[in-house]
């Protein structure tokens, strides 16, 4: 028995009345399978993220302003030792801000974790009274503006902390 191509080999498995596939037909005819496949798989979508809430993004700055704050006071004490003792009350005040504003992040938030920013080195610039008011009329110029991406409850808060942030302006220019 003679095959029609491969030789002898071949006679043995394919018959003379049988058709000889050959391997370029074999190969080309899987490659097409494997197109049509992939052509019927659904096509995946790049995932877009979604974007930030709002009230996240605008609590992580709220604190990340206040812990900012609370720095400059510890460099103006350290700055001012005879200041110390009149500052305290301020950076506390600030320190509970902080707390307050932390309390309305959700759980899975990305954060700084609670408590008191690192202790500033004594290689920090010198932090004036003045730098410190003006600082504090800064932030609380600003508050009105963080008002529209706030909860009821967010507001409120930081209302209260505008006006702190108001009052300490007055106050800190009774220390000079």
């Amino acid at each position: 028995m003679k095959a029609r191509s491969g030789g002898d080999r071949a006679a043995e498995f394919f018959p003379l009345n049988s058709p000889v596939i050959s391997r370029r037909a074999l190969l080309g005819a899987s490659a097409g399978l494997v197109l049509v496949g992939c052509a019927g798989a659904p096509a995946t979508e790049t995932a877009v993220p979604e974007p930030p809430d709002p009230q996240l993004v605008l609590l992580t700055g709220v604190i990340a302003a206040k812990e900012q704050m609370v720095s400059l006071y510890q460099q103006a004490t350290l700055s001012d030792a005879a200041l110390a003792g009149a500052l305290q009350p301020f950076q506390q005040r600030h320190l509970a801000h902080l707390a307050a504003l932390r309390r309305h992040l959700p759980e899975d938030a990305p954060s700084a974790p609670p408590g008191s920013p690192a202790p500033v080195a004594s290689t920090a610039p010198d932090v004036s009274v003045a730098f410190l008011r003006e600082a504090e009329r800064k932030a609380a110029a600003g508050r009105p503006r963080q008002l529209a991406d706030a909860s009821p409850v967010v507001s409120q808060l930081l209302c209260s902390i505008g006006a702190c942030e108001a009052l300490h302006v007055t106050a800190l220019g009774r220390l000079r």
